[in-house]
């Protein structure tokens, strides 16, 4: 009798355990929605790396040191008769809105010009290292600055009162060229071109170099930056931005309306990956 019980309380454990497996499974198997606020723990790493590494800040000094070098060099071969000036991006060039990618993790909602606009008017982004040396520089050298911004007109206040604070110099209506109606910025380089003679380039973003960075896939990217090699720390001086960029744009096919679980996917599917 006792060994029935066990030999049927074995069965009866058998039968739950089975039971248990094939009623938990598709349970087990059907995931949770993928969010934004999933989406955003991917920032992680990269703010961290912006606002701890003491990497990135020598990295930031690196090019504003490259780009002073560049500036004494076309200032002593210059024989034009134009007034000579640099163009320069504002965001992750000379400015540092990480304390603004920070706040949106935890969120369950990206960027949008409902958050963004009152971070321009807070006017809080702090100077990228080196940044208000190289261009206090610049101005000592006679060059004047040309701040070339995708920021929209209506953060133009905060905008001003930022650089401004922080020091930056020729901060006023004819140097502080925001965006009207075009993302390209080749037409406010051109105002630019017509009367200056440009020394340098400084962004973080290849479009603030060429209009030919944009719209393409990640395979003709790599290959406008292969043609303009010789450029690359020479005239065109780039400072490391990965929390965003054109580079996520080719990443997910220019397809901003995509889901958070799809731009999840894009980015994971970009990799290359170690096959051991």
């Amino acid at each position: 009798m006792i060994r029935l019980k066990i030999e049927t309380s074995g069965l009866i454990v058998t039968i739950l355990a089975i039971g248990l497996l094939t009623f938990s499974t598709p349970v087990l198997a059907k995931s949770p929605n993928y969010t934004t606020k999933d989406l955003n723990e991917q920032l992680v790493m990269a703010t961290v790396w912006m606002q701890t590494s003491a990497e990135y800040r020598a990295l930031c000094y690196q090019a504003f040191n490259v780009a002073k070098m560049n500036l004494d060099n076309f200032l002593a071969n210059y024989k034009g008769s134009k007034p000579v000036a640099i163009i320069a991006d504002a965001d992750e060039t000379l400015i540092d809105n990480s304390a603004y990618e920070a706040w949106l993790i935890g969120k369950d909602f990206g960027y949008s010009s409902k958050t963004w606009t009152p971070w321009m008017q807070a006017a809080e982004a702090l100077a990228i290292p080196g940044a208000v040396e190289f261009l206090q520089y610049v101005k000592s050298k006679g060059v004047e600055t040309f701040y070339v911004t995708n920021r929209k007109m209506v953060g133009y206040d905060g905008t001003k009162k930022n650089l401004a604070a922080l020091g930056f110099p020729d901060v006023d209506k004819k140097h502080l060229l925001l965006r009207t109606k075009s993302s390209d910025k080749q037409a406010r380089r051109d105002i630019v071109l017509k009367d200056y003679a440009v020394a340098l380039y400084l962004g973080d973003n290849l479009n603030d170099f060429e209009s030919a960075f944009a719209k393409k896939p990640i395979d003709g990217r790599f290959a406008e930056t292969d043609r303009a090699k010789d450029l690359w720390g020479t005239k065109y001086i780039v400072f490391p931005n990965p929390t965003y960029g054109e580079w996520e744009a080719a990443v997910i096919e220019g397809n901003w309306g995509a889901s958070a679980a799809e731009k999840n996917k894009m980015r994971k599917d970009s990799l290359r990956v170690w096959d051991r």
